[in-house]
């Protein structure tokens, strides 16, 4: 009886449910390979079957847990410094971000992203000129223009996994740090949420229960995947996200 009432609670019908559950669970295998990318394949599945205003938050609880799974398990190998130099800037960022939201018309900027996110990616990975090592003065731009970014659109994931790939030569430092870095953004965005009362909705939380054992085995999948790779491997995985990732973001503009 308890179950049936809950389930009754949910937004979805039970087979809308499995199909949505398979979505994230492909979503948080990109998660647990590059620490980030998840918008970019859950996003389309979730908005044929939920409101478009549930997809955020509902992502932003499912990431955090994702990255905190992953700093909890792996948490010696992120990288400090670089934390150290991104956090503050990407803290920023945000603030910057928020101001844009309220006060400018930043959807123009996706236009820029998408463009700089899709030619870095078939750069990288044409192999004509493998990028030099980036110096820490680039946390800068990557750290501040990527906390602006997910603040407007929760799509600054991949400037810290490009940053990151140019700075740490481990692939798993490079992934808990990526990780570490999106579960205090997507952290952020959670306690704005709370705050606004988007989660004192009864279906919005149940469904992120639902979902999270597809956030589960999806992450683990992709840490063991990852755990496979060399870091060449790793890295064109990266920027293969990276590529998606900017296409799918002028792909929305195109059709706004």
């Amino acid at each position: 009886m308890l179950l049936e009432s809950l389930a009754g609670l949910l937004p979805v019908a039970p087979w809308q449910l499995a199909v949505i559950g398979l979505g994230v669970a492909a979503a948080y295998v990109i998660f647990g390979m590059a620490g980030f990318g998840t918008a970019l394949v859950a996003g389309p599945v979730l908005a044929h079957f939920v409101p478009v205003a549930t997809i955020v938050p509902l992502l932003a609880l499912l990431d955090f847990f994702a990255a905190a799974t992953n700093i909890a398990r792996d948490r010696h190998a992120a990288d400090r410094a670089e934390l150290r130099r991104l956090v503050p800037l990407m803290a920023a960022g945000s603030l910057a971000g928020a101001a844009a939201l309220l006060w400018g018309r930043p959807e123009a900027l996706l236009w820029a992203l998408g463009f700089f996110a899709v030619g870095y990616a078939l750069y990288s990975l044409s192999g004509y000129k493998p990028m030099g090592r980036l110096t820490p003065r680039a946390a800068v731009p990557f750290g501040f223009i990527g906390g602006i970014f997910s603040a407007l659109f929760g799509s600054g994931g991949f400037l810290y996994a490009i940053y990151l790939a140019g700075r740490l030569p481990d692939k798993d430092r490079i992934r808990v740090t990526q990780s570490t870095l999106i579960g205090l953004s997507t952290l952020t965005r959670a306690v704005l949420f709370l705050l606004a009362g988007v989660y004192a909705q009864a279906s919005l939380l149940l469904l992120a229960a639902a979902l999270a054992p597809a956030m589960v085995i999806g992450t683990a999948l992709g840490r063991r995947i990852t755990l496979a790779l060399s870091r060449e491997q790793f890295l064109r995985v990266v920027n293969l996200v990276v590529l998606c990732s900017g296409a799918a973001l002028l792909w929305r503009q195109a059709m706004a």
